[in-house]
């Protein structure tokens, strides 16, 4: 891979149909080892998958080396912990920022790109723009795979979060919540 810069901007409609490929790629290949191969085909089919909210809201990420998209993820000032439009049953609410956390949302790297810094590179840009939209603090349900890279940003485990999908299958995520230093 050559060693191009990482640009990280705001999702625009236009990324959808790419970023419908990058989901269940990213989660087949970098969940191996953390989830079964069943849950991973559920969390694909029920939980992973674009939220066009935060698309429409201007809080989703894309990152690119050169003409290749290397990840994605945002950040939210609504309700919603996580899930893709897959999983919206009605409106989401927004969030008070003075005392309420904003949320990190929908993390996805391409294979090729993992371990390169893209999802430091997004999780930066979300914390930033959290930040200036006045919000103290951050929440998110990380996956098992996902829990290092938050970790080293300063997030701590508040809870663990066994979710059980519409097919009967049990995800493990972890509930995870750091302060915005002003």
């Amino acid at each position: 891979m050559s060693e191009r810069a990482i640009v990280v901007r705001v999702a625009t409609p236009a990324d959808l149909p790419a970023l419908r490929e990058l989901i269940p790629a990213s989660v087949r290949e970098l969940s191996r080892g953390y989830y079964t191969p069943e849950q991973i085909e559920s969390a694909i089919r029920h939980v992973f998958g674009v939220d066009t909210q935060l698309v429409e809201d201007g809080t989703y990420f894309v990152a690119h080396e050169g003409e290749a998209l290397a990840g994605c993820g945002g950040w939210s000032r609504r309700n919603t912990l996580f899930g893709g439009d897959q999983m919206k049953s009605g409106p989401d609410p927004l969030l008070y920022p003075e005392t309420e956390p904003a949320r990190i949302r929908a993390f996805f790297v391409r294979p090729g790109f993992a371990r390169r810094g893209v999802g430091s590179r997004i999780l930066e840009a979300c914390v930033r723009a959290a930040r200036e939209d006045g919000f103290r603090s951050l929440e998110l349900a990380a996956t098992l795979p996902g829990e290092p890279l938050y970790r080293a940003f300063g997030f701590e485990t508040r809870e663990r979060l066994d979710t059980l999908l519409p097919d009967g299958v049990k995800i493990p995520f972890i509930r995870m919540w750091r302060a915005l230093p002003e």
